[in-house]
Protein backbone atom coordinates (compact mmCIF):
# COMPACT_ATOMS: atom_id res chain seq x y z
CA UNK A 1 0.00 0.00 0.00
CA UNK A 2 1.27 3.49 -0.86
CA UNK A 3 0.60 4.75 2.68
CA UNK A 4 2.87 2.05 4.11
CA UNK A 5 5.61 2.94 1.60
CA UNK A 6 5.28 6.60 2.58
CA UNK A 7 5.68 5.61 6.22
CA UNK A 8 8.80 3.61 5.44
CA UNK A 9 10.18 6.41 3.24
CA UNK A 10 9.77 8.78 6.17
CA UNK A 11 11.70 6.38 8.38
CA UNK A 12 14.51 6.15 5.81
CA UNK A 13 14.62 9.95 5.78
CA UNK A 14 15.01 10.00 9.57
CA UNK A 15 17.80 7.42 9.40
CA UNK A 16 19.65 9.19 6.58
CA UNK A 17 19.44 12.60 8.24
CA UNK A 18 20.51 11.08 11.55
CA UNK A 19 23.65 9.85 9.80
CA UNK A 20 24.14 13.30 8.32
CA UNK A 21 23.82 14.86 11.78
CA UNK A 22 26.34 12.36 13.20
CA UNK A 23 28.88 13.29 10.50
CA UNK A 24 28.37 17.01 11.14
CA UNK A 25 28.78 16.40 14.88
CA UNK A 26 32.07 14.60 14.28
CA UNK A 27 33.29 17.44 12.05
CA UNK A 28 32.42 20.19 14.50
CA UNK A 29 33.94 18.35 17.47
CA UNK A 30 37.20 17.84 15.48
CA UNK A 31 37.52 21.35 14.10
CA UNK A 32 40.84 21.76 15.97
CA UNK A 33 42.11 18.20 15.53
CA UNK A 34 45.45 18.14 13.69
CA UNK A 35 45.06 16.94 10.07
CA UNK A 36 41.45 15.83 10.62
CA UNK A 37 39.65 15.12 7.33
CA UNK A 38 36.03 16.23 7.06
CA UNK A 39 33.37 13.48 6.85
CA UNK A 40 30.22 13.90 4.79
CA UNK A 41 27.00 11.98 4.19
CA UNK A 42 25.45 12.25 0.75
CA UNK A 43 21.99 10.97 -0.16
CA UNK A 44 21.04 8.39 -2.73
CA UNK A 45 17.47 7.59 -3.79
CA UNK A 46 15.87 4.19 -3.26
CA UNK A 47 13.37 3.21 -5.98
CA UNK A 48 10.62 0.64 -5.47
CA UNK A 49 9.23 -1.10 -8.53
CA UNK A 50 5.62 -0.06 -9.17
CA UNK A 51 3.56 -3.27 -8.95
CA UNK A 52 0.18 -1.69 -9.81
CA UNK A 53 -0.30 0.71 -12.65
CA UNK A 54 -1.58 4.08 -11.48
CA UNK A 55 -0.20 3.65 -7.94
CA UNK A 56 3.10 4.92 -6.59
CA UNK A 57 5.15 3.26 -3.88
CA UNK A 58 7.83 5.39 -2.21
CA UNK A 59 11.34 3.98 -1.97
CA UNK A 60 12.91 6.55 0.32
CA UNK A 61 16.52 7.64 0.70
CA UNK A 62 19.82 6.08 1.73
CA UNK A 63 22.73 7.94 3.34
CA UNK A 64 26.23 7.23 1.96
CA UNK A 65 29.14 8.38 4.14
CA UNK A 66 32.63 9.19 2.92
CA UNK A 67 35.69 11.11 4.12
CA UNK A 68 37.69 13.58 2.04
CA UNK A 69 40.97 11.97 3.06
CA UNK A 70 42.89 13.33 0.08
CA UNK A 71 41.93 16.95 0.79
CA UNK A 72 44.91 19.09 1.82
CA UNK A 73 44.54 21.04 5.06
CA UNK A 74 46.12 24.42 5.71
CA UNK A 75 49.80 24.20 6.79
CA UNK A 76 50.28 26.22 9.98
CA UNK A 77 53.43 27.14 11.91
CA UNK A 78 54.16 25.20 15.10
CA UNK A 79 56.66 25.67 17.92
CA UNK A 80 58.47 22.31 17.90
CA UNK A 81 61.03 21.21 15.30
CA UNK A 82 59.51 17.72 15.41
CA UNK A 83 56.03 18.98 14.54
CA UNK A 84 55.72 17.81 10.93
CA UNK A 85 53.25 18.39 8.12
CA UNK A 86 53.07 16.89 4.64
CA UNK A 87 52.70 19.44 1.88
CA UNK A 88 51.21 17.34 -0.88
CA UNK A 89 50.23 13.71 -1.27
CA UNK A 90 50.98 10.92 1.19
CA UNK A 91 50.86 9.79 4.82
CA UNK A 92 53.26 9.22 7.68
CA UNK A 93 53.80 5.52 8.43
CA UNK A 94 53.18 4.86 12.14
CA UNK A 95 52.90 1.95 14.57
CA UNK A 96 51.54 1.57 18.07
CA UNK A 97 54.88 0.75 19.68
CA UNK A 98 58.51 1.83 19.49
CA UNK A 99 61.01 -0.73 20.78
CA UNK A 100 60.65 -4.37 19.80
CA UNK A 101 58.79 -3.77 16.55
CA UNK A 102 58.29 -6.91 14.44
CA UNK A 103 57.08 -7.51 10.88
CA UNK A 104 53.73 -8.77 12.19
CA UNK A 105 52.93 -5.56 14.07
CA UNK A 106 50.29 -3.47 12.28
CA UNK A 107 51.23 -0.28 10.45
CA UNK A 108 48.86 2.66 10.21
CA UNK A 109 48.94 5.82 8.15
CA UNK A 110 48.30 9.36 9.35
CA UNK A 111 48.86 13.00 8.55
CA UNK A 112 48.72 14.03 12.22
CA UNK A 113 52.35 15.07 12.66
CA UNK A 114 52.52 16.47 16.20
CA UNK A 115 55.49 14.26 17.13
CA UNK A 116 57.54 14.55 20.33
CA UNK A 117 60.24 12.29 21.81
CA UNK A 118 58.91 9.91 24.45
CA UNK A 119 60.84 8.75 27.53
CA UNK A 120 62.95 6.43 25.35
CA UNK A 121 63.62 9.01 22.62
CA UNK A 122 61.15 7.68 20.02
CA UNK A 123 59.06 10.20 18.08
CA UNK A 124 55.40 9.68 19.01
CA UNK A 125 52.31 11.79 18.24
CA UNK A 126 49.35 12.77 20.43
CA UNK A 127 47.50 9.55 19.59
CA UNK A 128 50.44 7.40 20.76
CA UNK A 129 51.59 6.39 17.27
CA UNK A 130 55.34 6.08 16.59
CA UNK A 131 56.82 7.69 13.46
CA UNK A 132 58.57 5.30 11.05
CA UNK A 133 61.50 5.94 8.74
CA UNK A 134 64.50 4.39 7.03
CA UNK A 135 67.50 4.33 9.43
CA UNK A 136 70.74 5.84 8.14
CA UNK A 137 73.38 3.40 6.89
CA UNK A 138 77.07 3.49 7.76
CA UNK A 139 77.84 5.34 4.50
CA UNK A 140 75.26 8.04 5.24
CA UNK A 141 72.62 6.82 2.75
CA UNK A 142 69.18 5.26 3.22
CA UNK A 143 67.89 1.91 1.96
CA UNK A 144 64.60 2.95 0.36
CA UNK A 145 62.23 0.20 -0.79
CA UNK A 146 58.80 1.15 -2.21
CA UNK A 147 56.97 -1.88 -0.79
CA UNK A 148 58.97 -3.37 2.10
CA UNK A 149 57.54 -2.07 5.38
CA UNK A 150 60.03 -4.14 7.37
CA UNK A 151 62.81 -1.73 6.38
CA UNK A 152 61.20 1.23 8.13
CA UNK A 153 61.75 1.46 11.88
CA UNK A 154 60.67 3.80 14.70
CA UNK A 155 62.78 6.96 14.69
CA UNK A 156 64.76 7.57 17.88
CA UNK A 157 66.30 11.03 18.34
CA UNK A 158 67.80 10.72 21.82
CA UNK A 159 69.71 7.47 22.34
CA UNK A 160 72.58 8.39 20.04
CA UNK A 161 75.53 8.82 22.39
CA UNK A 162 78.14 11.52 21.90
CA UNK A 163 79.37 12.71 18.50
CA UNK A 164 83.05 13.01 17.59
CA UNK A 165 84.50 14.23 14.30
CA UNK A 166 88.11 13.32 13.80
CA UNK A 167 90.15 16.07 12.15
CA UNK A 168 90.85 15.34 8.48
CA UNK A 169 91.38 18.81 6.97
CA UNK A 170 93.40 21.79 8.13
CA UNK A 171 93.85 25.10 6.33
CA UNK A 172 96.16 28.00 7.15
CA UNK A 173 96.67 31.53 5.89
CA UNK A 174 100.00 33.10 6.88
CA UNK A 175 102.83 35.28 5.61
CA UNK A 176 106.60 34.77 5.94
CA UNK A 177 108.57 38.01 5.90
CA UNK A 178 110.56 38.13 2.65
CA UNK A 179 112.97 40.64 4.22
CA UNK A 180 114.12 38.18 6.88
CA UNK A 181 117.94 38.07 6.57
CA UNK A 182 119.35 35.16 4.57
CA UNK A 183 122.09 33.50 6.67
CA UNK A 184 125.54 33.17 5.21
CA UNK A 185 125.70 29.64 6.60
CA UNK A 186 122.90 27.70 8.19
CA UNK A 187 123.30 25.82 11.45
CA UNK A 188 119.92 24.17 10.91
CA UNK A 189 119.91 20.39 10.69
CA UNK A 190 116.63 18.43 10.58
CA UNK A 191 118.26 15.50 12.38
CA UNK A 192 120.41 17.17 15.04
CA UNK A 193 119.56 20.89 15.31
CA UNK A 194 115.92 20.94 14.39
CA UNK A 195 113.13 23.38 15.21
CA UNK A 196 111.23 20.47 16.79
CA UNK A 197 114.11 19.96 19.23
CA UNK A 198 114.13 23.69 19.99
CA UNK A 199 110.39 23.59 20.75
CA UNK A 200 110.81 20.52 22.99
CA UNK A 201 114.10 21.28 24.82
CA UNK A 202 115.12 24.84 23.94
CA UNK A 203 118.17 23.58 22.05
CA UNK A 204 118.50 23.43 18.28
CA UNK A 205 117.44 26.02 15.70
CA UNK A 206 114.75 28.57 16.60
CA UNK A 207 112.17 29.41 13.93
CA UNK A 208 112.42 32.69 11.99
CA UNK A 209 108.62 33.22 11.98
CA UNK A 210 105.77 32.55 14.41
CA UNK A 211 104.87 28.84 14.13
CA UNK A 212 101.48 28.01 12.70
CA UNK A 213 99.73 26.00 15.42
CA UNK A 214 96.62 23.93 14.75
CA UNK A 215 94.48 21.60 16.85
CA UNK A 216 93.86 17.99 15.82
CA UNK A 217 90.93 16.00 17.22
CA UNK A 218 91.66 12.28 17.51
CA UNK A 219 89.37 9.25 17.15
CA UNK A 220 88.04 9.52 20.70
CA UNK A 221 87.54 13.27 20.76
CA UNK A 222 90.83 14.23 22.39
CA UNK A 223 92.66 17.39 21.27
CA UNK A 224 96.32 17.58 20.26
CA UNK A 225 98.43 20.49 19.08
CA UNK A 226 100.67 20.33 16.02
CA UNK A 227 102.87 23.18 14.81
CA UNK A 228 104.41 24.15 11.47
CA UNK A 229 107.63 26.20 11.88
CA UNK A 230 110.04 27.85 9.41
CA UNK A 231 113.61 29.18 9.25
CA UNK A 232 115.43 30.79 6.29
CA UNK A 233 117.90 28.84 4.17
CA UNK A 234 120.89 30.23 2.36
CA UNK A 235 118.85 30.09 -0.86
CA UNK A 236 116.45 32.96 -1.63
CA UNK A 237 112.72 32.10 -1.54
CA UNK A 238 113.41 28.84 0.27
CA UNK A 239 112.60 28.00 3.91
CA UNK A 240 113.28 24.98 6.08
CA UNK A 241 109.97 23.71 7.44
CA UNK A 242 109.01 21.23 10.14
CA UNK A 243 105.77 19.84 11.49
CA UNK A 244 106.02 18.70 15.10
CA UNK A 245 103.80 17.81 18.07
CA UNK A 246 103.38 20.01 21.13
CA UNK A 247 104.16 18.38 23.51
CA UNK A 248 106.56 16.03 21.77
CA UNK A 249 105.42 13.12 23.96
CA UNK A 250 102.11 12.94 22.05
CA UNK A 251 103.80 11.14 19.13
CA UNK A 252 106.35 8.43 18.44
CA UNK A 253 108.87 9.38 15.73
CA UNK A 254 112.21 8.19 14.40
CA UNK A 255 113.89 11.65 14.31
CA UNK A 256 114.14 14.44 16.87
CA UNK A 257 111.57 14.32 19.64
CA UNK A 258 108.14 15.30 18.34
CA UNK A 259 109.23 15.85 14.70
CA UNK A 260 106.66 14.43 12.27
CA UNK A 261 107.82 15.90 8.95
CA UNK A 262 110.73 18.01 7.73
CA UNK A 263 111.58 19.51 4.36
CA UNK A 264 111.59 22.68 2.28
CA UNK A 265 108.86 25.18 1.49
CA UNK A 266 109.68 27.22 -1.63
CA UNK A 267 108.08 30.35 -3.03
CA UNK A 268 107.78 31.94 -6.44
CA UNK A 269 109.14 35.42 -7.18
CA UNK A 270 105.65 36.89 -6.77
CA UNK A 271 105.45 35.59 -3.19
CA UNK A 272 103.10 32.66 -3.85
CA UNK A 273 103.96 29.18 -2.61
CA UNK A 274 105.52 26.73 -5.06
CA UNK A 275 104.31 23.26 -4.06
CA UNK A 276 105.97 21.59 -7.07
CA UNK A 277 109.46 22.28 -5.74
CA UNK A 278 108.63 22.09 -2.03
CA UNK A 279 109.70 18.87 -0.29
CA UNK A 280 107.90 19.04 3.07
CA UNK A 281 105.19 16.64 1.86
CA UNK A 282 107.24 14.61 -0.64
CA UNK A 283 110.00 14.89 -3.25
CA UNK A 284 109.98 17.77 -5.75
CA UNK A 285 108.64 16.94 -9.22
CA UNK A 286 111.00 17.44 -12.15
CA UNK A 287 109.76 18.58 -14.55
CA UNK A 288 107.05 20.30 -12.43
CA UNK A 289 103.84 18.30 -12.34
CA UNK A 290 100.80 18.30 -10.12
CA UNK A 291 101.73 19.20 -6.53
CA UNK A 292 102.18 16.26 -4.20
CA UNK A 293 99.35 15.77 -1.70
CA UNK A 294 99.79 17.97 1.36
CA UNK A 295 99.15 15.22 3.89
CA UNK A 296 100.24 14.11 7.34
CA UNK A 297 99.77 10.48 8.34
CA UNK A 298 100.03 9.35 11.96
CA UNK A 299 99.58 5.63 12.59
CA UNK A 300 97.53 4.27 15.48
CA UNK A 301 99.06 4.20 18.96
CA UNK A 302 101.79 1.60 19.24
CA UNK A 303 102.28 1.20 15.47
CA UNK A 304 105.38 1.99 13.46
CA UNK A 305 106.54 5.64 13.57
CA UNK A 306 105.35 8.22 12.87
CA UNK A 307 102.44 7.31 15.12
CA UNK A 308 100.47 8.51 18.08
CA UNK A 309 102.22 7.61 21.31
CA UNK A 310 101.34 4.21 22.74
CA UNK A 311 100.01 5.88 25.89
CA UNK A 312 97.34 7.70 23.83
CA UNK A 313 95.46 4.53 22.81
CA UNK A 314 93.88 6.14 19.74
CA UNK A 315 93.32 5.29 16.07
CA UNK A 316 95.33 6.55 13.12
CA UNK A 317 94.93 10.09 11.76
CA UNK A 318 95.18 11.20 8.14
CA UNK A 319 95.35 14.98 7.75
CA UNK A 320 95.22 17.06 4.60
CA UNK A 321 96.87 20.48 4.94
CA UNK A 322 95.88 23.34 2.66
CA UNK A 323 98.87 25.70 2.47
CA UNK A 324 97.81 27.41 -0.75
CA UNK A 325 97.29 30.67 1.19
CA UNK A 326 100.86 30.68 2.52
CA UNK A 327 102.81 33.65 1.12
CA UNK A 328 106.28 35.24 1.30
CA UNK A 329 105.88 39.00 1.09
CA UNK A 330 107.85 41.98 2.35
CA UNK A 331 105.69 42.29 5.42
CA UNK A 332 105.86 41.16 9.02
CA UNK A 333 105.59 37.41 9.47
CA UNK A 334 102.12 36.68 10.81
CA UNK A 335 99.51 33.95 11.05
CA UNK A 336 96.24 35.26 9.62
CA UNK A 337 93.91 32.32 10.23
CA UNK A 338 93.81 28.58 10.88
CA UNK A 339 90.78 26.35 10.24
CA UNK A 340 90.04 22.66 10.81
CA UNK A 341 87.03 20.38 10.58
CA UNK A 342 87.48 18.37 13.77
CA UNK A 343 85.15 18.45 16.76
CA UNK A 344 85.58 16.95 20.21
CA UNK A 345 82.86 14.90 21.92
CA UNK A 346 79.47 16.63 21.97
CA UNK A 347 76.00 15.88 23.30
CA UNK A 348 72.72 16.18 21.44
CA UNK A 349 70.93 19.51 21.90
CA UNK A 350 68.27 19.47 19.20
CA UNK A 351 66.71 17.86 16.16
CA UNK A 352 66.05 19.19 12.68
CA UNK A 353 64.01 17.72 9.82
CA UNK A 354 64.58 18.75 6.20
CA UNK A 355 62.00 18.99 3.42
CA UNK A 356 63.39 15.68 2.12
CA UNK A 357 62.41 14.04 5.42
CA UNK A 358 65.97 13.54 6.68
CA UNK A 359 65.97 13.70 10.49
CA UNK A 360 69.28 14.96 11.90
CA UNK A 361 70.59 15.41 15.44
CA UNK A 362 72.35 18.65 16.41
CA UNK A 363 75.22 18.43 18.90
CA UNK A 364 76.76 21.12 21.09
CA UNK A 365 80.09 20.71 19.27
CA UNK A 366 78.42 22.01 16.05
CA UNK A 367 78.18 18.54 14.53
CA UNK A 368 75.10 17.37 12.64
CA UNK A 369 74.43 13.63 12.43
CA UNK A 370 71.81 12.02 10.18
CA UNK A 371 69.44 9.67 12.02
CA UNK A 372 66.78 8.53 9.58
CA UNK A 373 64.60 9.57 6.65
CA UNK A 374 60.84 9.82 7.14
CA UNK A 375 58.93 7.43 4.87
CA UNK A 376 55.87 8.71 2.99
CA UNK A 377 53.15 6.20 1.99
CA UNK A 378 50.95 6.98 -1.01
CA UNK A 379 47.79 5.25 -2.29
CA UNK A 380 46.02 5.45 -5.69
CA UNK A 381 42.71 6.13 -3.91
CA UNK A 382 43.42 7.68 -0.51
CA UNK A 383 39.69 8.27 0.03
CA UNK A 384 39.25 4.50 0.20
CA UNK A 385 41.33 4.13 3.37
CA UNK A 386 39.57 2.90 6.50
CA UNK A 387 39.59 5.35 9.40
CA UNK A 388 40.73 4.19 12.84
CA UNK A 389 40.88 5.90 16.23
CA UNK A 390 43.70 8.37 16.67
CA UNK A 391 43.11 10.14 13.33
CA UNK A 392 44.85 7.34 11.45
CA UNK A 393 43.92 5.03 8.59
CA UNK A 394 44.38 1.42 7.58
CA UNK A 395 45.04 0.10 4.08
CA UNK A 396 42.13 -1.43 2.15
CA UNK A 397 41.60 -3.01 -1.25
CA UNK A 398 39.60 0.06 -2.27
CA UNK A 399 42.55 2.33 -1.50
CA UNK A 400 44.85 0.36 -3.80
CA UNK A 401 48.48 -0.71 -3.49
CA UNK A 402 50.59 1.25 -1.01
CA UNK A 403 53.92 2.69 -2.18
CA UNK A 404 56.66 4.00 0.10
CA UNK A 405 58.53 7.06 -1.18
CA UNK A 406 61.10 9.57 -0.04
CA UNK A 407 59.48 12.95 0.68
CA UNK A 408 59.37 15.13 -2.42
CA UNK A 409 59.99 12.27 -4.85
CA UNK A 410 57.67 10.31 -7.12
CA UNK A 411 54.70 12.54 -6.41
CA UNK A 412 55.00 12.30 -2.62
CA UNK A 413 54.60 15.51 -0.66
CA UNK A 414 57.46 17.35 1.00
CA UNK A 415 57.96 17.58 4.75
CA UNK A 416 57.38 20.92 6.46
CA UNK A 417 59.08 20.95 9.86
CA UNK A 418 57.87 23.13 12.74
CA UNK A 419 54.46 22.96 11.05
CA UNK A 420 51.16 21.15 11.46
CA UNK A 421 48.31 20.49 9.04
CA UNK A 422 45.01 22.00 10.15
CA UNK A 423 41.61 20.31 10.08
CA UNK A 424 39.70 20.60 6.80
CA UNK A 425 36.45 21.44 8.64
CA UNK A 426 34.73 24.72 7.68
CA UNK A 427 32.50 25.73 10.59
CA UNK A 428 30.27 27.98 8.49
CA UNK A 429 29.48 25.08 6.15
CA UNK A 430 28.90 22.71 9.06
CA UNK A 431 26.48 25.09 10.81
CA UNK A 432 24.60 25.59 7.57
CA UNK A 433 24.41 21.83 7.14
CA UNK A 434 23.23 21.52 10.73
CA UNK A 435 20.23 23.76 9.99
CA UNK A 436 19.30 22.04 6.73
CA UNK A 437 19.66 18.60 8.31
CA UNK A 438 17.42 19.58 11.20
CA UNK A 439 14.75 20.84 8.82
CA UNK A 440 14.99 17.70 6.68
CA UNK A 441 14.71 15.52 9.76
CA UNK A 442 11.61 17.44 10.88
CA UNK A 443 10.10 17.11 7.41
CA UNK A 444 10.67 13.33 7.44
CA UNK A 445 8.99 13.12 10.82
CA UNK A 446 6.00 14.98 9.34
CA UNK A 447 5.76 12.27 6.68
CA UNK A 448 5.41 9.67 9.42
CA UNK A 449 2.85 11.79 11.30
CA UNK A 450 0.77 12.35 8.18
CA UNK A 451 0.91 8.70 7.18
CA UNK A 452 -0.14 7.76 10.70
CA UNK A 453 -3.12 10.10 10.51
CA UNK A 454 -4.16 8.63 7.16
CA UNK A 455 -3.95 5.12 8.59
CA UNK A 456 -6.12 6.24 11.49
CA UNK A 457 -8.70 7.51 8.99
CA UNK A 458 -8.58 4.16 7.25
CA UNK A 459 -9.09 2.28 10.50
CA UNK A 460 -11.98 4.55 11.50
CA UNK A 461 -13.92 3.68 8.32
CA UNK A 462 -15.41 0.59 10.05
CA UNK A 463 -16.68 2.54 13.06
Amino acid sequence: MSINSALLAGVSGLVANSSKLAAISDNISNVNTTAYKRNDVSFSTLVTSQAVKGEYSAGGVMGVSHAAVSQQGLIQAASSATDLAISGDGFFVVTNKGAGLTASDPRMFTRAGAFEPDANGYLVNDAGFYLQGWPVQANGTFTVDPSDLSLVQPINVKNLGAAVQQTTNVGASANLDQTTPIPAASTYNAATASMAAYAATGTGTPPDAPPIEFTVVDSVGGSHKLALAFCRTTTPNSWNAEIYAVPASDVTVTGPSGQIKAGLINFNTDGSINLNTSTLFGPATVPPAAPSPQTIALAASGAAAPAWAASQGIAASALTLDLSQLTQLASTSTVNSVSSNGASAGNIIGVQVGSDGVVSALFDNSQVRKIAQVAIATFPNANGLQATSGNAYQATLTAGQMTLKSPGSGGAGKIASSSLEASTVDLSSEFTGLITTQKAYSASSKIITTADQMLDELINIIR
